[in-house]
């Protein structure tokens, strides 16, 4: 079990000060909580509230299923009005003490019937939370005899509607719902780990004539991979109901302000790859370079020679010499010739 917070912060202040070392449980998990580069995956903490029904304490357990193991369920009831103070600082203690980031809230009261609270904290503080209002929900016990996702396997998410981009409230949704599904992060994908897709879909619809407000269709199918019967090399997906599924509405919204968005959504400088210059990679997945070089003097340059051309070289610089040298004596001679003729001796 991870230390409590004053544990944590009295142990963070001796380290810093130059104190005594912290204990070793609790020196442990600071190593552990530390801010890294790449994060794994994000454990969610279920609970129930002051009062929970049998049905939305069945919404809790099929999400431990689909999330597991990064899951956490307490089964006992819990005094907590989570969009009070005092409420966010009791699911910002349990959510600490369990090491979890999300959270999921689910009560049942006269006002608030089949009600869904998710969240998550960032810093161990309360970030954003969404209640939702469930107004129809198939459990995954209502499919018996059908095949069910393997343990840890990551869901395929699917998104359907326009509304998910035009509306403000549904883009949070939208990234806290991946956030909640989305498992272990990972660099690739093997075909044959695929089992399971979560498919969201979000339609606007008036009631009495009210005004209009979003509904979220969730279903969830078992996805089967099979031979294309054309002949293709991709396998063709077969889906088959396999639950849970739910239609819910929104009820009340808390987001974080924009500074403390732009904060959260910051990458870190290390996780950021650096451009290679003159480098590109081809259709063949061929890396290409391109390299750049001063201008080279090809004539200047000193190759290697068989041994026939280094004889001719030979043979012709001995002729040069030669030719040299009759120029020479020709020259010497003629100046003789002029120097006699001139004062009748020779020199």
């Amino acid at each position: 079990m991870a230390p409590t917070p004053h544990q944590a912060k009295t142990a963070k202040a001796k380290l810093i000060a130059g104190g005594k070392q912290p204990k070793a449980r609790i020196a442990r998990y600071l190593k552990k909580t530390e801010p890294q580069l790449v994060e794994g995956a994000k454990i969610s903490l279920l609970l129930k509230g002051i009062r929970c029904s049998d049905s939305m304490a069945t919404v809790l357990k099929d999400m431990r299923s689909v999330q597991s193991p990064h899951s956490k369920m307490l089964l006992k009831n819990n005094v907590i009005v989570p969009f009070d103070d005092a409420g966010q600082q009791s699911l910002e203690f349990l959510t600490t003490k369990n090491d979890a980031t999300l959270f999921a809230l689910a009560s049942h009261n006269k006002k608030r019937p089949n009600n869904l609270v998710m969240g998550r904290t960032f810093d161990r503080r309360i970030l954003d939370m969404v209640e939702i209002g469930i107004l129809q929900y198939r459990s995954v016990n209502d499919f018996p005899g059908l095949p069910k996702k393997r343990l840890g396997s990551k869901p395929l998410l699917q998104f359907v509607g326009d509304l998910w981009v035009s509306d403000v409230n549904l883009k949070r949704l939208q990234n806290l719902l991946v956030d909640f599904y989305r498992g272990d992060p990972v660099d690739s994908l093997v075909l044959s780990g695929l089992d399971h897709v979560m498919v969201f879909t979000a339609a606007e619809t008036s009631v009495g004539g009210q005004e209009a407000y979003p509904i979220i269709h969730q279903r969830t199918y078992y996805m089967k991979l099979k031979k294309d019967p054309q002949g293709g090399k991709a396998p063709v997906p077969y889906l088959t109901p396999s639950g849970p599924d739910m239609d819910f509405k929104i009820r009340r919204t808390q987001f974080a302000s924009p500074d403390l968005w732009k904060m959260v959504m910051k990458q870190p400088a290390g996780t950021k790859t650096k451009k290679k210059k003159n480098r590109t990679t081809n259709v063949f997945g061929e890396t290409i370079g391109r390299l750049h070089l001063e201008k080279q003097d090809i004539d200047k340059r000193q190759g290697k020679k068989s041994k026939a051309l280094r004889l001719a070289d030979k043979l012709e610089k001995e002729e040069e010499v030669a030719a040299i040298e009759d120029e020479l004596g020709r020259e010497e001679q003629e100046t003789k010739n002029e120097f006699k003729q001139t004062y009748g001796f020779e020199a």
